[in-house]
């Protein structure tokens, strides 16, 4: 068996509880509850990600020996557009705090054509998680940056005085010159901490890009290689420095992610943000329905759908990519995929794919009722942002349970009858319903209260939804 020092076991501990705080040690219970407060129904998809995300903590806390053996149970959501895939995973990776990116299946081609390769998806993963990191490290080293940041301002509007070597009566002429000083630089320290020297314009020396923006012709830029030409050629050509000119409040922004920049570790926060990336990181490939085909019916290779499962099986399977912030390893990255699946199905991918992504949820297409608690219950109501948005215009709109109630009923109706987008269709409805308010609003309605009923909606509507070749265009 592997033996660790206790220099290694130790570093394993305090891993084991940085995901412990970002995993937040939520319950399935507690997570199905807090995905309730923005998704309606799917209750089913919420229990599976409750239980993927649960299970990426309780690896974690299992013997180190069996803990690498432990393989994430990747999922596949199986629903027609607008039921709340993408919604799901989204408010699931800002539960856990985990570095999440969402990626649409369908623009990957194969290894050696023109187009973005899949290792892409864990490059542009990993430079997400340093991002994230170090946004959380700069907020630890905030308030010493903040003062470091109004010594140099101070050091361009009162130059510090310094003591020299002279004796008798300059150097206690020189001592009293010090003193004033610090006297006048405490003052000011003051006023720019209440922000009165905040419209005073001073001069600034800062960094200049001088590396020219280039672009190599051929299937793969440097982004894709994870080549970072200004770190390669940075200790060659030294920085250009350029005088600029701009407010005390706006040097002080810059100045402050300068010196937050100097005091954080970089290579610490890469290295935290490459084990939570390996760790807790989440994969959303959307829209894999459109690389899945029918074998049969296709002659030759397919660089847009073979080819790109074939390129995918490594990533999800476990391998190592190469980054511009070095070797990431995919063996515990969590991948949830999902599709319509309404042309082709989920046994039209490659054999070896499928037993990638052992758990299939199925989600449930939009009824009326749900369309009314979309309307009014989640956090992000479609009702409460309209309510919002017309405020802004001290125009107050009251919407009537009727009301409510016939657009959701128009909804499924068109749903049914053109073409089913799931909630979408609420925003197509919405903006047809309440567009003349909205152009209206700014200069011929102010201060008024408007009420929605179930008779102004018919009204507005119902010769839409009769006219079926018009709702095709308008709904």
């Amino acid at each position: 068996m592997k033996t660790h020092t206790t220099t290694e076991k130790s570093e394993m501990a305090r891993r084991q509880i940085d995901i412990r705080k970002t995993s937040q040690e939520l319950t399935p219970t507690q997570i199905v509850r807090e995905l309730d407060n923005y998704i309606i129904g799917q209750h089913e998809a919420k229990k599976s990600v409750a239980i993927a995300l649960r299970n990426r903590w309780r690896r974690l806390q299992v013997p180190e020996n069996l803990r690498e053996e432990i393989m994430p149970n990747n999922i596949i959501l199986i629903g027609p557009t607008g039921v709340g895939k993408t919604e799901i995973a989204r408010r699931l990776a800002k539960l856990a705090n985990a570095p999440f990116i969402k990626v649409e299946a369908s623009k990957f081609t194969e290894v050696g054509y023109v187009g973005r390769d899949v290792d892409s998806m864990i490059r542009d993963l990993t430079e997400l998680a340093v991002v994230m990191v170090k946004s959380e490290k700069t907020g630890e080293v905030q308030e010493k940056a903040e003062h470091l940041a109004e010594e140099r301002i101070l050091d361009i509007l009162i130059p510090s005085v310094r003591k020299s070597k002279s004796e008798g009566n300059a150097l206690s002429a020189e001592a009293s010159d010090e003193e004033l000083n610090e006297k006048t630089r405490e003052r000011f320290r003051e006023k720019i901490k209440a922000g009165q020297l905040d419209d005073r314009i001073i001069e600034l020396d800062l960094p200049t890009d001088q590396f020219p923006a280039m672009q190599i012709l051929g299937p793969m830029n440097l982004e894709e290689m994870g080549v970072n030409l200004q770190d390669v050629f940075g200790n060659i050509m030294p920085k250009k420095m350029k005088k600029r000119k701009m407010s005390v409040a706006d040097a002080k922004q810059i100045l402050i992610h300068e010196e937050a920049q100097k005091l954080i570790d970089q290579d610490a926060a890469i290295k935290e943000a490459i084990r939570r990336v390996e760790n807790s990181g989440i994969v959303f490939l959307d829209e894999i329905d459109k690389i899945a085909g029918s074998r049969s019916a296709s002659a030759g290779p397919d660089v847009s759908r073979e080819g790109v499962q074939r390129d995918l099986l490594p990533i999800v399977e476990g391998s190592t990519v190469a980054t511009k912030y070095g070797m990431v390893r995919t063996d515990h990255v969590l991948f949830i995929a999902s599709g319509a699946f309404h042309v082709s199905k989920p046994s039209d991918l490659i054999p070896e794919l499928q037993g990638r992504f052992p758990i299939r949820v199925e989600l449930k297409s939009l009824t009326e009722e749900d369309f009314v608690k979309i309307l009014t219950l989640p956090q992000n109501a479609l009702i409460k942002q309209y309510v919002a948005l017309l405020k802004t215009d001290g125009v107050e709109i009251d919407f009537s349970d009727g009301a409510i109630r016939a657009i959701a009923r128009i909804a499924t109706q068109v749903n049914d009858e053109v073409e089913n987008i799931g909630a979408r269709r609420l925003h197509t409805i919405m903006t047809s319903l309440l567009e003349e308010i909205l152009f209206d609003a700014p200069e011929k309605i102010s201060s008024a209260t408007i009420s929605i009923t179930k008779e102004l909606v018919e009204e507005k509507l119902n010769s839409i939804v009769k006219n079926k070749d018009l709702s095709r265009f308008i709904l």
